[in-house]
């Protein structure tokens, strides 16, 4: 399966932008019961998410309901090797979703705590950043 890419944009490129702030929205949960929030700042590619969200499914053995809160927007663009500066911008490579601290990246549900907390652990290690595990207060 390839990796997540938006099915159409409005601009091929974008700038690189910045990465300042704690999340604007999608910080709170939605969905699930449980669900794994980003501590730190970073890109966070289709690979790696498809790569969380198998972590999480095998755990569970398809049970429970599973929740992605990010999708990568942003193109990333890479010039091809060797190649010799100037030219203009490189080609898109892939695309990444910019994660910023406090933001939501999975929810779960219809799952027990310990499943939830092990799962929610395997698949972060699939992640480039630090994350906590939170529950929803009842």
């Amino acid at each position: 399966m390839p990796a997540l890419t938006p099915s159409r944009t409005k601009y091929r490129k974008v700038m690189k932008g910045r990465m300042r702030g704690n999340a604007k929205g999608g910080d709170t949960m939605a969905f699930g019961d449980y669900a794994v929030q980003s501590l730190e700042r970073g890109y966070f590619t289709g690979n790696q998410i498809e790569a969380a969200r198998v972590a999480l499914t095998r755990y569970m053995k398809r049970k429970g309901k599973l929740w992605i809160r990010v999708f990568p927007h942003k193109p990333v663009t890479k010039k091809p090797l060797e190649t010799r500066m100037g030219k203009g911008k490189g080609a898109v490579d892939h695309y990444v979703a910019v994660v910023k601290p406090g933001t939501i990246l999975f929810e779960l549900a219809g799952v027990t705590l310990p499943i939830a907390r092990e799962a929610m652990r395997l698949a972060d290690t699939k992640l480039p950043f630090k994350t906590r595990f939170i529950t929803r207060d009842r």
